[in-house]
């Protein structure tokens, strides 16, 4: 039988954060193709808040709107991977790109550039931006999947994981790991990053900020991502 105030709780919970479902959808979709529909994504966020009401443990030490947060990101992402609009092709090029990245500075000990990764993959550097472009415009860039840099799959496990709040994003020794990743970065990168996933800021608001085109922004932002997926892959 139903406990009535475990329902009344979760009722109030799916209330007051319902506007955070449209926050993440939102921020989400613009690194979405115009064929996704945001009503799609929302509905999705709306199922993980819902789980997330529903499965919270406040014992855990999270606090519910970080928790939920991880359920509603993780519910889209799951949605947009059962789509399957993502051409085998672009996961491969993305494999492709961390693995010239990882190889190039484990010989060179530093940062590579741009160049540097595009004689790496035997490519121009147009063909590896127009890659980091495709892969950025086609891929759901989280910081659960680089646990996971190999696995396409990734979000849609994150999304399917038993509730824990200490999972991947809270789990220390990954945080700290990602931290010092993320400190290792290019300068511009890890403005770029800090600009989208800390500051909110959609790519056309960080271009204006660094003075570039929004797809330069996309294509450093692309980089980024694959320089972290290449510096933790034996992150396990």
């Amino acid at each position: 039988m139903y406990n009535q105030l475990e329902y009344t709780s979760s009722q109030d919970l799916i209330e007051q954060y319902a506007p955070l479902v449209k926050r993440i959808a939102y921020h989400l979709l613009a690194r979405l193709p115009s064929s996704v529909v945001l009503e799609d994504l929302i509905q999705a966020g709306m199922i993980g808040l819902l789980e997330a009401a529903r499965k919270y443990n406040p014992g855990k030490g999270a606090s519910f709107e970080t928790y939920a947060g991880i359920r509603i990101r993780g519910a889209i992402i799951d949605e947009v991977r059962r789509g399957d609009w993502t051409p085998r092709s672009v996961h491969r090029n993305s494999r492709r790109v961390s693995d010239a990245i990882h190889q190039l500075e484990a010989r060179l000990g530093r940062d590579a550039s741009d160049a540097e990764v595009a004689a790496e993959m035997g490519i121009s550097v147009g063909d590896y931006h127009a890659l980091l472009q495709d892969s950025m415009e086609s891929r759901l860039f989280s910081f659960e999947e680089l646990a996971n840099p190999d696995d396409d799959n990734a979000g849609e496990q994150f999304a399917s994981l038993d509730p824990e709040p200490g999972s991947l994003v809270a789990d220390s020794a990954f945080t700290q790991a990602l931290a010092r990743a993320i400190e290792g970065l290019p300068e511009r990168e890890r403005l770029v990053l800090s600009l989208y996933y800390d500051e909110q800021l959609n790519l056309k608001e960080i271009g204006q900020v660094l003075g570039v085109s929004e797809s330069r922004v996309s294509q450093i932002h692309s980089q980024a991502a694959h320089r972290l997926r290449a510096r933790l892959r034996d992150w396990r």
